[in-house]
């Protein structure tokens, strides 16, 4: 493949790139990386990035992930008041800690079925991609709770749905978001890193 080739190979990549695609980028980056960062305005920014990927989205006939975005709005706002008000236990900020075994079991149970029951529902659907899908918005939905309760393991989550999305947002052919989350999954390995460091300066505080 030659130069020309390629630069031609570019522009119609980026020829279908709508400007709520390209906010979505930007905001979406942001997004994750003030979560990296422990930030509140990480919610704002977040569900900033929701508004746009509905449109995105459901110009994709990527009905799962749409929808999604509804609720990832009501999660985000659950953490955002979650982080401003903490319980006494947290001491006025909370803290990053881990998922204890039944949460992770119920959570597990609970995203294994929405995944089967909503790749069901999407197959009805012309033009859909169910199993993808359905496992991107389910996890999804598990990676925010998780995140809304600073429990590390949520980036576990949020690498799997960004190695499935990947994948998927090229196969649906909206490049940028591809390349976002990408750039999502590098984000989510630097963000458990910081974590892991914040835990283990905290374990000694709070011994």
């Amino acid at each position: 493949m030659n130069w020309p080739q390629i630069v031609s190979i570019a522009r119609q990549a980026t020829a279908s790139i709508t400007w709520q695609e390209a906010l979505g980028f930007v905001t979406g980056a942001v997004c994750v990386w003030l979560l990296v960062k422990e930030n509140i305005w990480t919610w704002p920014i977040g569900i900033a990035n929701n508004v746009f990927s509905i449109v995105v989205f459901y110009r994709a006939r990527l009905f799962g992930d749409m929808s999604l975005q509804f609720i990832f709005v009501a999660v985000s706002l659950y953490g955002w008041w979650h982080w401003l008000h903490p319980d006494d236990l947290h001491r006025g900020e909370v803290k990053v800690g881990r998922i204890s075994f039944w949460p992770a079991v119920i959570l597990s149970a609970i995203s294994a079925l929405a995944i089967i029951m909503l790749a069901q529902g999407l197959r009805r659907i012309p033009g859909t991609t169910p199993w993808p899908d359905a496992t991107t918005t389910c996890l999804s939905v598990t990676a925010i709770f998780m995140q809304s309760r600073k429990w590390i393991e949520n980036w576990w989550i949020w690498i799997a749905v960004d190695v499935i999305s990947i994948a998927l947002y090229f196969y649906k052919h909206i490049p940028l978001f591809a390349l976002l989350y990408a750039v999502f999954m590098v984000m989510c390995i630097i963000g458990l890193r910081q974590w892991h460091r914040d835990l283990a300066q905290a374990k000694p505080a709070t011994a």
